[in-house]
């Protein structure tokens, strides 16, 4: 059984000054961390890495700079279950499809896509993709409170929890 912190939309320090306590600790406790983008710096995603002891699978958001060398997209396999993970950029309308889309393209129809960009949480699916966003780990606007998801894995079994600061 599989531990999956799932985060995103970290955005310090353009709209926090650092990633939650309670955050850091279920990083911490968790197998493996996927960041779905935004981290807004460098520092920030070296802080996150930092937390995972290098489990950690990130894509680029809209506002990660430059020199953040993380993929676009990425694909991640824990104990035969497929995390396609993107950051979803674009406008809101259409963002599902677009994200399962991506997952879709990425590993087929069994894929598990996971995107940030929305601060939104999200768990749905569409067209046969699960679509997961655990929101703003911060609570960065337009998000009203600091939230995130841990996907348990057991053997192809997914279950999603939300968790709220």
């Amino acid at each position: 059984m599989s531990r999956i912190a799932i985060v995103a939309d970290t955005h310090v320090p353009s709209r926090a000054t650092g990633v939650p306590d309670w955050i850091a600790d279920e990083i911490e406790r968790s197998d493996h961390t996927i960041h779905a983008g935004d981290f807004d710096s460098v520092q920030t995603y070296e802080r996150v890495r930092e937390l995972t002891g290098g489990d950690l699978t990130s894509v680029r958001g809209n506002m990660d700079p430059p020199t953040l060398e993380v993929p676009s997209v990425a694909t991640l396999e824990i104990e035969g279950t497929t995390f396609v993970v993107t950051h979803g950029t674009g406008s809101p309308d259409g963002w599902h499809q677009r994200v399962a889309s991506t997952a879709r393209e990425e590993a087929g129809p069994d894929a598990i896509a996971v995107a940030g960009h929305t601060h939104e949480i999200v768990d749905t699916t569409i067209d046969g993709i699960r679509v997961l966003n655990p929101g703003s780990a911060t609570g960065a606007s337009p998000a009203d409170r600091e939230t995130m998801l841990v996907a348990t894995v057991d053997d192809g079994d997914v279950t999603v929890e939300t968790l709220t600061g």
